[in-house]
């Protein structure tokens, strides 16, 4: 009796496997040319995971006894693996579009920040917002990220910096990841700020006597799931000094450290985290030489986030050198109040245009890098046999239509795939 399988994909233009041969991540020249496949085919079982990729012709015969669930002609189209977002602040109350006027205006971000704007705004809505609404609202912003293409996404907290709140943006986080269909690396960012009458060092000894220990419970007990831990690294925020307790803290009690480091002043944030055992490091706008080559020698990969350079007008970060130098180089949105941004198409043409990155490499920090920065890179972030079938196809003859039309995802982007199973068809 001929077993069953959930999906067959026929005869795609092109199959972008990313990565063919088992690689964690593509860095150095690796990231210049990807694996793709012509006139190709692509099996997911019912596990949810890739059976078979290669020749059309080839797979037609291997499978020509079996049964799926869904097969989709793809003639004329092409297949990619779903695309990863390694940074988003999703859920919150109290959007910022007042101070998006302000900072056209001339207003820095520190400026709002400092008169009581910016995180604190948030802050104060999250507060007051009740668990269900924030649901409601996080879960229509992971439907508008997976129409743009993305299948699995790091989500943080940071807009309670009291525990109470933390721990409720941390159970809307662990809910979506049991009920809905995009994955999710869940991110504790009770650093994000510094809270109304703390000093740094108050917040981050509370972080680690009280935050801590009541999440290390709460993920014996299987109530929540964490896998990193974040703090805003900054000059008026945390030090190098309450950064480091924190982190070494945090992986102390098993998660990975993955923060946000030399954004607007140098900090040697890069440096630390490289010294830490860091996953990932975001932002890094100011990093140093030494701290780049420290990031490439710890295999410590940075996040790159063009839409906060471009919405902030700031010094973008110098992907180049990083890519040089051998630093595993990923994007993410940095969805948040202050750079609305869903899309990781748009992210990765902000990428090459402003940070000069070939469309390649932007293809791999939206994929396989983004999923090795959060742990993930073995079972995401390419089509290779025995990796989940996290997918999408577009409709165009060439894979690099989808950063090369700007804006234009919602016409290209025909399925999304997650294990196996259509989430979105347009």
């Amino acid at each position: 009796m001929a077993s069953g399988h959930r999906l067959l994909l026929e005869n795609a233009r092109q199959v972008v496997l990313v990565c063919a041969g088992g690689e964690r991540f593509l860095a150095r020249g690796a990231g210049r040319s990807l694996a793709v496949l012509e006139g190709a085919s692509l099996v997911v079982g019912t596990d949810g995971l890739i059976k078979a990729i290669g020749p059309a012709d080839t797979i037609q015969r291997q499978f020509s006894e079996e049964t799926f669930e869904e097969r989709i002609d793809c003639s004329g189209k092409c297949i990619l693996p779903g695309l990863v977002d390694a940074h988003t602040h999703p859920v919150w109350a109290g959007e910022r579009v007042h101070e998006f006027a302000m900072k056209l205006a001339g207003a820095t971000y520190m400026d709002i920040h400092q008169a009581g704007g910016g995180i604190n705004f948030t802050v104060e809505h999250t507060r007051q917002a009740s668990e269900e609404e924030l649901f409601r609202s996080f879960e229509q912003r992971l439907q508008c990220m997976m129409r743009a293409g993305t299948t699995l996404v790091e989500c943080k907290s940071g807009y309670g910096l009291d525990l109470e709140t933390e721990l409720k943006m941390l159970r809307v986080i662990e809910r979506a990841r049991r009920e809905l269909d995009v994955g999710i690396s869940a991110t504790y960012c009770g650093a994000h700020s510094v809270p109304k009458g703390k000093t740094p060092t108050e917040a981050a000894d509370d972080i680690i006597s009280n935050h801590l220990p009541k999440l290390k419970e709460l993920g014996r007990n299987g109530e929540i799931h964490v896998d990193n831990i974040d703090v805003f690294c900054e000059k008026g925020v945390f030090d190098l000094d309450c950064t480091r307790r924190i982190l070494q803290c945090g992986k102390d009690r098993g998660l990975q450290i993955n923060f946000h480091g030399d954004e607007l002043h140098p900090m040697k944030a890069a440096e630390l985290g490289a010294e830490l055992g860091a996953q990932a490091i975001s932002h890094l706008e100011e990093a140093s030489d030494e701290g780049i080559v420290a990031m490439a020698t710890a295999r410590c990969s940075a996040v790159l986030l063009p839409t906060t350079a471009y919405m902030l007008r700031l010094k973008q970060p110098r992907a180049r050198k990083m890519l040089d130098e051998g630093v595993i180089v990923a994007l993410g949105s940095d969805f948040n109040p202050n750079a609305y941004c869903f899309s990781m198409p748009v992210v990765m043409h902000l990428a090459c245009v402003n940070m000069r990155m070939s469309m390649p490499e932007a293809l791999a920090a939206a994929t396989i890098n983004a999923a090795y920065a959060l742990g993930k890179s073995h079972t995401h972030g390419s089509l290779e046999v025995g990796k989940q079938g996290d997918i999408i196809i577009i409709n165009a003859s060439r894979w690099e239509h989808l950063i090369y039309q700007f804006g234009g995802h919602h016409e290209l982007i025909e399925y999304v795939i997650a294990k196996g199973k259509v989430i979105y068809k347009k």
